[in-house]
């Protein structure tokens, strides 16, 4: 293709994914939009340049057609096309060339940069910076929203910034060089035809000053409606399997349909401020489009101005009178984006809340060894959940924690992973404060498997890579087969067809059984093969033979590295070095399974109530 080059060039003119190292915007929304158009600033010159020579090629057309009728006029028809190129032919010359070669070429050179450049650069280098800074939030930012809430202001973020600027290049800028244009040409033939188009365009401001603001704030609240009422649903989708197991679509509904209320209250708000919108600017238009009539005919009568400059006139202000409509309309389209880009920016613009140190420094340790030292944590609240905790794991130890639910026991790993900070005390991993070191290299030196496994709706093998991304096909077998995962994996098949390791699992793998979710996961830890190997209830959703068969490998897992074990079912973690049993965000007590159970403190009670199924365990374990 001839062109291809030519569009090869425009389209990589933006690099929407390349690396930047500051991705925050500000929250202001001036600042928050020039965040972006900063990084594509040459094609919006070009835009704007653009933009300003066709509105004035457009002007200068109506004029043309003024200076025609006029030629016309003095030429008679029998002298015929020689008589007029005759009198007339360099004119004519210079506006077939305007007209018909560099309006064309602008024309093109527009849609080049707005189609090839803006549309596919501009807009995915907005979304995908949003992108990559929500995504490096704390876990908390997640946990306190809706995760459709998120998406839907992320992804609007570009659209709307985009929208609003090529809008504003589109409308705003080419109505203010068209008007400019007019106001030259009109005020050329008479003052009193400049005056009235400046007292129209008063009117016009007049009328935006009034509705505008008002538009803004109705389209940053239909915004927020619509982000809110999407975040619902989205998360009765996710959820569906627990509406349908408590059949409460009725309440589900009732829920939902209050925020289509509240939606709908705000756009009906909106629409009636629309509504007042095209019924002023219809008003205004018919007394300027009068009014400019009937002072042309006027001026005509008196022999002032000639009938083509009344033709150019009246198609002047008719396109003006079209264009200041379209104006207004793009104005409601840009203060609608404006309340979607304030809306975006209120959540996109929030600074990370956990982030490494400037000095922060990559973990290293071989075979490291984990210090509590005084941690005390509580979500921000006065107290409770973790308080004044210090223990120390050697390197290889095998640990377990043990204790009620809400203990603290899943606090503790989380600030291990540096998923919080902490409020008191320091967390040292092989002498190193994890508060110093980089958390992606903290986390490298962590495999963990949950309790509450969730894989991405990716293929098998994309889930379990994610351990290693650099291991090969056999390794990543290897450990799907050591998981006791490899037989039912090569038995699955999703709704396209794709089988074995190549099957889709499903938002957050509901296609698979909840012992399948755990094997997978084990596998893919398997992989990383950390140093560090912390077990949150890692065998919790196995049935008795799966978990029997995957112990031994589990065991092969935990050779040589520091383990964190946290089991309710306590017959899985008794025969592990030391067992600590916390109660209350705080040790309690400490010791192997035999001296625990000796002991006759908490930890014997759990194991008392539990050991029923368990008494050859507990009598081999003492």
């Amino acid at each position: 293709m001839i062109f291809r080059p030519l569009f090869s060039w425009f389209e990589n003119w933006i690099q929407p994914f390349a690396r930047q190292d500051d991705l925050r915007p500000p929250a202001g929304l001036a600042a928050f939009v020039w965040f972006y158009v900063r990084q594509a600033r040459g094609p919006f010159a070009a835009l704007l340049v653009l933009g300003g020579v066709t509105a004035g090629i457009e002007a200068a057309t109506f004029w043309f057609v003024g200076r025609l009728v006029d030629m016309l006029a003095t030429v008679r028809p029998g002298d015929g096309w020689s008589g007029l190129l005759a009198a007339h032919g360099g004119e004519l010359v210079v506006m077939l060339l305007l007209v018909g070669v560099l309006r064309f070429v602008v024309a093109f050179l527009t849609a080049l940069v707005d189609q090839q450049v803006i549309t596919p650069g501009f807009y995915n280098l907005v979304r995908w910076q949003s992108y990559v800074h929500v995504a490096r939030q704390s876990l908390s930012f997640f946990q306190n929203d809706f995760s459709g809430r998120i998406v839907t202001k992320v992804w609007s973020a570009g659209q709307a910034t985009g929208d609003v600027i090529t809008s504003f290049m589109e409308s705003v800028w080419f109505v203010t060089i068209y008007t400019a244009t007019t106001l030259v040409l009109v005020g050329g033939l008479d003052g009193r035809l400049a005056a009235v188009v400046v007292g129209w365009l008063c009117a016009f401001a007049v009328l935006a000053r009034y509705f505008v603001p008002k538009i803004r704030e109705q389209a940053r609240q239909s915004a927020e409606a619509a982000s809110m009422i999407s975040g619902r649903m989205v998360d009765a989708y996710s959820n569906i399997q627990t509406l349908k197991l408590f059949g409460r679509d009725d309440a589900n509904d009732r829920y939902i349909r209050n925020g289509f209320d509240i939606f709908q209250d705000t756009i009906l708000r909106f629409t009636r401020l629309l509504t007042g919108v095209r019924a002023s600017m219809a008003f205004l238009s018919g007394l300027m489009i009068a009014g400019m009539a009937v002072l042309c005919i006027h001026l005509w009568l008196s022999g002032l101005i000639s009938s083509g400059a009344v033709a150019f006139t009246l198609a002047l202000v008719l396109r003006l009178n079209f264009l200041l409509n379209r104006l207004m309309t793009q104005l409601n389209s840009i203060m609608r984006n404006v309340g979607t880009i304030q809306n975006s920016a209120d959540l996109i613009s929030q600074p990370i809340g956990l982030v490494d140190r400037p000095d922060a420094v990559p973990l290293a340790a071989r075979r490291p060894d984990i210090r509590f030292e005084n941690v005390t944590f509580h979500y921000g609240r006065p107290s409770g959940v973790i308080e004044g905790l210090s223990l120390a794991i050697r390197p290889g130890e095998k640990v377990g924690i043990v204790g009620r639910s809400g203990a603290g026991k899943s606090t503790l790993v989380n600030l291990l992973l540096r998923f919080y900070d902490l409020e008191g005390g320091r967390i040292l991993v092989g002498g190193q404060d994890i508060s110093a070191v980089t958390q992606e290299s903290l986390r490298a030196h962590i495999g963990m498997v949950s309790q509450d496994t969730a894989l991405l709706h990716r293929s098998i093998r994309d889930n379990i890579l994610f351990g290693d991304p650099d291991a090969g096909e056999a390794e990543m077998v290897e450990a799907a087969r050591r998981a006791e995962a490899h037989d039912f994996i090569m038995a699955l098949s999703d709704q396209r067809g794709r089988q074995g390791y190549d099957a889709h699992v499903g938002e957050r793998g509901v296609k698979l059984s909840g012992g399948q979710r755990q094997r997978i996961a084990i596998a893919r830890v398997m992989l990383k093969d950390a140093p560090i190997l912390v077990l949150d209830e890692a065998t919790s959703a196995l049935d008795s033979e799966v978990e029997a068969a995957i112990q031994s490998n589990l065991e092969q897992l935990m050779h040589g590295k520091t383990v964190l074990a946290i089991a309710h079912r306590l017959s899985t973690i008794a025969a592990l070095d030391r067992l600590i049993v916390m109660d209350h965000g705080r040790i309690v007590e400490e010791g192997t399974h035999a001296a625990l159970v000796a002991h006759g403190g908490l930890y014997a009670s759990l194991w008392a109530r539990q050991s029923g199924g368990f008494l050859g365990h507990d009598a081999a374990a003492q």
